[in-house]
This record gives C-alpha cells, sequence and structure tokens, in this order.
C-alpha cells in the first residue's frame, strides 16, 4: 500500500510539470503516462492550482514561469518537441546519445530548470531516425503531422491522389487498434486509404526491387571494373544517408546513387504511371505510408523534384495512419478486403521483406552474382558478430566472383564500422546500414509501444506473409522486367539514371540559424 501511495504521489507530481492537454494531444489514448494515471487513479490537478483556485501571488508567479520556459520546436519537417508535455524522464537523450550516438539530444539546463532539449535551445537538427519519438512516454517528442495535407488533397476534385504503402505498414497498423502485434492487415489497410478517399493504391515493393537492381549494377561496376570506392553503400534508408551527408561527408563518394524505394516508387508514379494513363504529374497527389519519419526530410529534398513537381508530396506514418482512421471512425478490423492497384499489385519479387535488416544484403548480393555470371551461385551466408548485437557479416560466392558485405542496424553501430573504414581495416565489397533496431519494422514512424519482443512478431508476420520473397530475385517479377523494357531500358542506362538515381551533398544546416 505504502508503494502504491509514492507511485501515485510521483505520478501526480509529472503532471505538475506536464501539459495535461490530453484532449489536443496526438498521443491521446496511446501514452504511457496516461495509462498509468488510469491505472493508479491520480488526481492531475492535485499539485497545480487551476485558475479559480489562486489565492497568491507566488502562485501566479508559479504558474507563469511553468510557461514561460516552454518551448515549442516546430521548424524542421520530420520531428515536433514540445517541452511542456516533457515529465524529464530522459529516454530520448539516452537513445539519442548512448544508442544512436547522435547526441542531439542532452539534457540542459540545471536544477528545477534542467530539461532535455538541445544546446543552447537550438531548433532540432538531426538525422531524424524518429526513435526519440518511439521511446518519449507523452508527447513532448512526435512526427510531424501531415494528415491534413493528405485530407485537403483527397477533398479537392482536381487532384489524383495516389498512396504507396510500404510492407511493414500493414503488420503494424493493426497495433494501432489495440491488435496483437504482428497481425497481419495489409488488405485491409489498403481498404482503408480507399475508404479516406485514395485513388489508387500501390505497393511500395516495386520501388525497392528496381532500386535493388541499380545498386547490384552498382556494385558489380565498383568491384569488377574499379568504377568508383569500395566499399558501396546501400542507400536505402534516408536517415543513414542524412547522416552521413551530416557526420561523415568525406564518404558520400561510397553512398550508392540509387535512390531510396520510395523514391523510386514515387518517381514511376509520377512518370512512368502518368504517360500510361495521360495523368499531368502535376494534377498527382503522391502520398507514401511509411514506418519512417525521416522519409518526411527526404520529401523535401530539391533533388526530388522534376519542373519544380515533388516526387512525393505528403509522408504519413503507421503512427499518423492510425489517428486519421480514429478521427473519420474507422477501425481496421471493420475495413473490407483490396488488394493493391495494378501497378503493383503484381508478385513484387524480394522487395516486400527489405524492412528486415540483412534482406537487402541478400538480394544485392544474389542478384550481382545474376547480372555478372547469369547464374544464382551459392546461398548467402550470414554471420553473427558476437558481443555486437545488429551487426553481421555475409558472403557470397558465384563463379569467379566472390563478395562480402556487412550488415547493420542503428546508427551507433555505424559509427563503429565507418571508425573501422577510416582506419583501412575495412575488408568487405558491401555495407547495409538501417538506423532503425531490426530495420525499419522498429521504425521511428511505427507503432508505439515497442520493444524487442513486438519488433520480433513484426518480422515474423512479415515472413509468414511474404516469406518466398527471399528466394526471389527482382528480375523474377514480371512487371520489373515490363518496366525496363517500356520505359528504362536497362539498369545504369540514361533513363535510369535520370528517374532512379539521386546525388548527395554536404550537409548545410538550415534550421539552426
Amino acid at each position: 500500500a505504502e508503494i502504491i501511495r509514492l507511485r501515485k504521489t510521483n505520478l501526480e507530481l509529472l503532471f505538475a510539470n506536464h501539459a495535461g492537454l490530453c484532449s489536443h494531444c496526438s498521443r491521446n489514448m496511446d501514452c504511457e503516462l496516461q495509462d498509468l494515471a488510469m491505472k493508479y487513479d491520480i488526481d492531475e490537478f492535485r499539485f497545480v492550482p487551476r485558475f479559480s483556485e489562486i489565492e497568491s501571488s507566488e502562485e501566479l508567479d508559479f504558474l507563469y514561469g511553468k510557461m514561460s520556459r516552454r518551448l515549442v520546436d516546430d521548424t524542421n519537417p520530420c520531428i515536433s518537441r514540445d517541452s511542456e508535455k516533457c515529465i524529464n524522464c530522459g529516454r530520448c537523450v539516452r537513445v539519442c546519445k548512448d544508442i544512436q550516438k547522435i547526441e542531439a539530444l542532452a539534457n540542459t539546463g540545471k536544477g528545477n530548470k534542467a530539461v532535455p532539449g538541445t544546446e543552447y535551445n537550438a531548433p532540432l537538427e538531426c538525422s531524424y531516425c524518429g526513435q526519440c519519438t518511439t521511446v518519449c512516454p507523452s508527447g513532448a517528442l512526435t512526427e510531424k503531422s501531415e494528415i491534413g495535407n493528405f485530407v485537403k488533397a483527397v477533398k479537392n476534385s482536381s487532384k489524383t491522389v495516389i498512396t504507396q504503402v510500404a510492407p511493414s505498414v500493414g503488420i503494424s497498423l493493426g497495433e494501432e487498434f489495440k491488435m496483437a502485434p504482428g497481425s497481419i492487415v495489409t488488405a485491409k489497410t489498403v481498404g482503408a486509404l480507399k475508404k479516406l478517399g485514395a485513388d489508387f493504391v500501390f505497393d511500395s515493393s516495386l520501388g525497392a526491387d528496381l532500386a535493388s537492381i541499380e545498386t547490384s549494377k552498382e556494385l558489380l561496376d565498383r568491384v569488377k571494373e574499379s568504377r568508383g570506392s569500395l566499399p558501396l553503400f546501400a542507400s536505402f534508408c534516408p536517415s543513414w544517408v542524412l547522416f552521413l551527408e551530416q557526420n561523415y561527408p568525406d564518404f558520400l563518394n561510397h553512398l550508392s546513387v540509387s535512390r531510396s524505394p520510395s523514391m523510386a516508387m514515387a518517381s514511376l508514379v509520377k512518370n512512368y504511371y502518368a504517360r500510361q494513363n495521360k495523368l499531368n504529374p502535376k494534377d498527382i497527389f503522391s502520398v507514401a505510408v511509411v514506418p519512417c519519419i525521416a522519409e518526411k526530410y527526404e520529401a523535401t529534398r530539391l533533388e526530388f523534384r522534376k519542373k519544380g513537381v515533388k516526387n512525393i508530396d505528403c509522408v504519413l506514418t503507421t503512427r499518423e495512419l492510425g489517428r486519421l482512421m480514429r478521427s473519420e471512425g474507422l477501425k481496421i478490423a471493420e475495413m473490407e478486403d483490396f488488394t493493391f492497384d495494378p501497378i503493383a499489385g503484381e508478385k513484387n519479387g524480394t522487395g516486400s521483406v527489405f524492412e528486415i535488416s540483412g534482406n537487402i544484403t541478400e538480394t544485392i548480393l544474389r542478384t550481382a552474382c545474376r547480372l555478372a555470371e547469369n547464374k544464382e551461385g551459392t546461398a548467402v551466408k550470414f554471420k553473427k558478430v558476437r558481443l555486437r548485437p545488429g551487426v553481421e557479416t555475409a558472403e557470397l560466392k558465384c563463379g569467379s566472383l566472390e563478395l562480402k558485405a556487412k550488415i547493420i542496424y542503428g546508427l551507433g553501430n555505424a559509427v563503429k564500422i565507418l571508425e573501422e573504414i577510416k582506419k583501412g581495416e575495412a575488408n568487405f565489397d558491401f555495407l547495409e546500414v538501417l538506423a532503425c533496431p531490426y530495420g525499419c519494422i522498429g521504425g521511428g514512424g511505427q507503432s508505439v509501444p515497442t520493444s524487442p519482443r513486438i519488433k520480433k512478431a513484426r518480422r515474423k508476420a512479415l515472413y509468414a506473409q511474404n516469406g518466398s520473397a527471399v528466394e526471389c530475385l527482382p528480375f523474377e517479377n514480371s512487371l520489373v522486367e515490363k518496366i525496363y523494357n517500356d520505359f528504362l531500358i536497362s539498369p545504369d542506362s540514361r533513363k535510369a539514371k535520370e528517374y532512379l538515381h539521386t546525388e548527395y551533398y554536404r550537409y548545410h544546416y538550415k534550421w539552426r540559424k
């Protein structure tokens, strides 16, 4: 009883420093602090007097002082920060500093003014992996919502709303509606987007297939013809790309020029699909529903525009789609099942499991073997590195071709590998890095709470839904062959470079100015 009383008092003290504006918070009904308040039946205002109850000027000064220290940071395109909702748990600092090794967030101030934040309260600029938003127990750190942009577009009769959905969204969206982790709701997710007003819903796996073919060709050129630096870094993760641009710009010559799967798919939508269906790209509103927060930043990049038209107009995370559905009174279990629309409704090779760490590498190595030797080659051998969770090695032998790779998840692990490469200790050809734990299934935009158990359930579900894809190659997707024949001609062709490749640059800080 005494322990319960102390817990209750601690929670009431936390609410004394918390905004308590639950009905206005994006984490309403999905908040650890709120859950504990209900569990222990606390009085949220025990230590915070209501305005009508203020009896002295000291109490008024206290409330004024609390509000005057509030900091709302909405400057970047990915993450919103509201210090009033912060309860000083320090989780965001630990995941940013100790796990991801970014150190964009730190404990600032002293005494009763101490609060997690940025140096000198500067606007947040980081790699936008979003892990801070998945561990924040309240609404102090959230993804920047683009729900309003989507709603406005579907109500605009002059716009054709085309949505692409990442595979892991269909195995985590159910968690937004209290379903068990790993529940497969892909067909219902398509149905929900149709109900919300999307005209077409495509599977972004097609973009992953195309990106993997282009990356494999680039790897072969570097290994066999010495056309570029080794090891080649995969460019599938926008957070990893941004991390390199910010912290290791000298390594950009190692980074693959292939676009991320979402951007490759978006390029197809506004170019190939638009031409096939006589649509003006300016009239297409392209939406990506993804497990990733960094893609919100990627969508703003100038290199992903053609004649002023953005490839992706709106990025919704899994959490945002869940909130949008709830606001419209939709429940995932009640949605009608729909298949993806024709451009991506075909069998989509290996791209449907790319969001699990390791599968990108397996596909790239096997595809490179097919391009080089016109045969399958031996199975890819994976080996976990002891005492280094999130690090594996992989090897493939194929005729005269022998390829070695390293697979990393978590930017903290990537830092260690980059330092080894700096010292000349790297003896491999390809590096796969996904910024989030276990890969995109643990992405910064996924449903919360999250944990290793939940991520493993998602991984199991994704394999259960697309397990046969691991054995396939992108070339085996008939739609991929058709797109190359009709539009792109061949890997690394002039058209492939125009629509599936990009350039990366040393990052110049923008929002800190």
